[in-house]
This record gives C-alpha cells, sequence and structure tokens, in this order.
C-alpha cells in the first residue's frame, strides 16, 4: 500500500525529463530579426558611407557628381569619414527596429484585428517607420557634420549635438515631417514587394544562390524606392542643414529650391544617378545580410 501510494506521488517520467526551453535561448530567438537588423546596417554603413557623402552634397548644393568628388578631394581622406558616427548609430538602430518591430507588429495585429493580412503588414511597417522617426536627431546631426559650412563649428558629434542644445529640443527634430512620410510609405512598399519580387527571380539551390537573389531582391527595391522618395530627401536635407532661426514648412522649403533650381522637374534629381546605385548596393548588402543572418542566428 504504501509502495503504491509512492508511487502515485512520484511525478511522471516524461514530466521530470522534459526539457526546459532556456530563457536565454528564448530571449534571442524574440530578438533575431532586431540583431539581424542591427548587422545589416552595421555592414552596409561601414561599405557605403564615402557614396553618401558625395550624394549628400549634391542634394544640398545641387552641384555635379565630378563637383561633389572634388569638394571632398579637397577636404582631404582625413575628412572623408566625418561624420560616420551618427549614421552608424541611426542606421543600426532604425533598421533594428525596421525588421524587427515589422515583424513583432504584424504578428500582434494579425492575432489582434481581424483584416486582411495586407492591411495588418501595412500598418505595421507604417508604425515600425514612424518609430524610426525617434532617431531622427541622429540624421539631423549627420547632416550638419557632412556640411562643409559647418566645418569650422564642430568637429565632432558631441559639439553637433552641443550646438543644438542651446536652440531647444524641437532643433533635434527639423526635417521630421518629411522623415515620417518617407519612413512610412518607403517601408510599406518594401516589406509589401520583397516577396513578390524574390518569387521571379530564378529558383535558387543554394546558400550562395540565396544571397545573391536576397541582394538582387533587395537592390532593386532600394534603388527604385531611393529614387521615388529622393526629391523629398532633398527638401529634407536643406532644412537640415539649418541651425536656428525659423522653422519653415515643408511646402516653403520644396518652393523655394523649386525656384532656385530654374522650375525643372530633372534639377530636383540631380544626384539621383548615384543614388540609385548606392541604394542598389546597400540595400542589397542589407537584405542580403539580414536573410543570412536570419537562417544562421
Amino acid at each position: 500500500m504504501m509502495d503504491s501510494e509512492a508511487h502515485e506521488k512520484r511525478p511522471p517520467i516524461l514530466a521530470a525529463s522534459k526539457p526546459d526551453r532556456s530563457p536565454h535561448l528564448a530571449d534571442v530567438g524574440e530578438l533575431k530579426h532586431y540583431l539581424c537588423g542591427c548587422c545589416a546596417a552595421f555592414n552596409n554603413v561601414a561599405v557605403t558611407f564615402p557614396v553618401q557623402k558625395v550624394l549628400f552634397r549634391q542634394q544640398l548644393y545641387g552641384i555635379k557628381t565630378r563637383d561633389a568628388v572634388l569638394q571632398l578631394r579637397q577636404d582631404g581622406l582625413r575628412n572623408l569619414y566625418r561624420g560616420i558616427l551618427p549614421p552608424l548609430l541611426q542606421k543600426t538602430t532604425t533598421l533594428a527596429l525596421m525588421f524587427g518591430l515589422y515583424e513583432d507588429l504584424s504578428c500582434l495585429l494579425h492575432r489582434h484585428v481581424r483584416a486582411p493580412e495586407f492591411a495588418t503588414r501595412s500598418v505595421a511597417a507604417v508604425l515600425a517607420g514612424t518609430t524610426e522617426a525617434v532617431f531622427t536627431p541622429l540624421e539631423r546631426v549627420q547632416t550638419l557634420l557632412q556640411d562643409h559650412r559647418h566645418h569650422d563649428k564642430f568637429t565632432n558629434t558631441y559639439q553637433a549635438f552641443r550646438a543644438l542644445r542651446r536652440h531647444g529640443l524641437g532643433e533635434y527634430y527639423r526635417g521630421l515631417v518629411p522623415i515620417l512620410f518617407r519612413n512610412g510609405f518607403s517601408n510599406v512598399l518594401f516589406f509589401g514587394l520583397r516577396g513578390p519580387i524574390k518569387e521571379h527571380l530564378p529558383t535558387a539551390t543554394t546558400h550562395s544562390a540565396h544571397l545573391v537573389n536576397d541582394f538582387i531582391c533587395g537592390g532593386l527595391l532600394g534603388a527604385m524606392l531611393g529614387f521615388l522618395f529622393f526629391p523629398i530627401n532633398v527638401v529634407k536635407t536643406r532644412i537640415q542643414s539649418q541651425i536656428g532661426g525659423e522653422f519653415q514648412s515643408f511646402p516653403k522649403v520644396f518652393k523655394t529650391i523649386w525656384l532656385e533650381r530654374d522650375r525643372k522637374l530633372i534639377n530636383l534629381f540631380r544626384g539621383a544617378h548615384l543614388n540609385y546605385h548606392r541604394s542598389l548596393i546597400s540595400w542589397g548588402i542589407i537584405n542580403a545580410t539580414y536573410e543570412f543572418l536570419l537562417k544562421v542566428v
């Protein structure tokens, strides 16, 4: 009787021997989209930063590629990577949020909202892009550091942040409206078209073929979106190059640039060809790195 009772009180063998999932592994699994997005951004910024500086000069001054390159040569090799810290911090953070929040919010909305999957994923993409805009100050400081007119005012990221502080918190968020517009709509198109584009590429049978397909898919999307939103970035750059003074609206700044460039649409796209090639490489690297790490982590 005692043996029988002891046997009944003994926990089931299967229950006792079932391994518990490691909390550490669970955390890594939940964060993998954020980690992969962060690493993909780091890889991209390190490779494409010099090209971005040439493009920035063209957006700000409306000059040709050759003239922008000559400006950088005059600045010297020492200043080539000047201003890399803000985009490095910004891109690693925002892309981590872009990929991570998109996945988390898509799952959350799919579980709790009765709507077509396309709608929930679009809303998730917009919300992820809106959250990214919290880090506008990093993009703002990057603009100032790349503008040679401010070279004598501050020499590093910390000094640039201090220079803005005396103008108030709002000064850090100049250019927020075009950034919100750009982030939201570009995220919707990027996540919405990434799958269909990849499906139309040749079927990949090896790891290297998958990597090439991911690079092509991300590159084509990035190039297309970079070209589409290029005038938005032109206006954003002009707004963020100012320190202090009146906060001018997006339409007002756009009108000023439009008049300066002889009311020709083609002049608003100066540097767009370089941006196209930069985005092709940049988003190819990001998408290929992200998808590769997603399989590894």
